[in-house]
């Protein structure tokens, strides 16, 4: 998968991904303020839609293809576990930080593998897929960054989400704004604060 890799002096790594018609580049201001420290692994999504990069195939908006979302969870995934191979970094201290769609394959990514990541922070997240069998995700810290007036993925989406996160024994912080579905820098500098100080916020 096309990616950046860069160097930092902390044994964490922020694991960046995209929102959909990014790259792997969209994040990088936001690694900077959450971690200056940390290595960095940005991924670009794996799937063209439109002229644009995604993550996983639709079939409408909003509806993601079932077999995609699979297909690419596991190459991320995978893909993510020979990157901390081949860079030598902790994989049992990465941190995902998703916009989007890129937050949406994170979040199957923590509900579908044991200690996907070892702390999440995602921003306008939906429910990739609703799932009957939730696992155990053994206190994973989570941090949710979501608009009030969010077209995409609207408020009660967000608290069902959290809902079932917290139903799989996760951690879950929600930091709503006023705004729409554009990232925010009052959300990031709500997520830099919980990442240092480990503020609670409700839902």
């Amino acid at each position: 998968m096309i990616h950046i890799f860069k160097r930092g002096t902390s044994e964490i790594t922020l694991c960046l991904l995209h929102s959909e018609g990014h790259d792997e580049n969209e994040l990088m201001h936001v690694a900077k303020v959450i971690d200056p420290h940390a290595n960095i692994l940005a991924i670009r999504g794996n799937v063209i839609e439109n002229g644009v990069y995604r993550f996983c195939k639709r079939k409408t908006m909003g509806v993601y293809d079932e077999k995609s979302l699979i297909e690419e969870t596991h190459r991320l995934k995978s893909f993510i576990n020979e990157s901390a191979r081949s860079f030598g970094f902790d994989i049992n201290k990465v941190v995902v930080i998703g916009n989007g769609c890129g937050a949406n394959i994170a979040i199957n990514m923590l509900l579908h593998y044991d200690k996907a990541f070892h702390k999440a922070i995602l921003f306008h997240p939906m429910i990739p897929k609703r799932i009957t069998n939730l696992p155990n995700l053994n206190q994973c810290k989570i941090f949710i960054g979501a608009g009030e007036n969010d077209y995409l993925t609207p408020q009660h989406e967000v608290v069902e989400l959290t809902q079932i996160l917290q139903s799989a024994n996760a951690i879950v912080d929600v930091y709503f704004t006023k705004y729409g579905h554009q990232l925010s820098k009052d959300e990031i500098e709500a997520a830099r604060i919980w990442c240092k100080e480990k503020v609670i916020y409700d839902v």
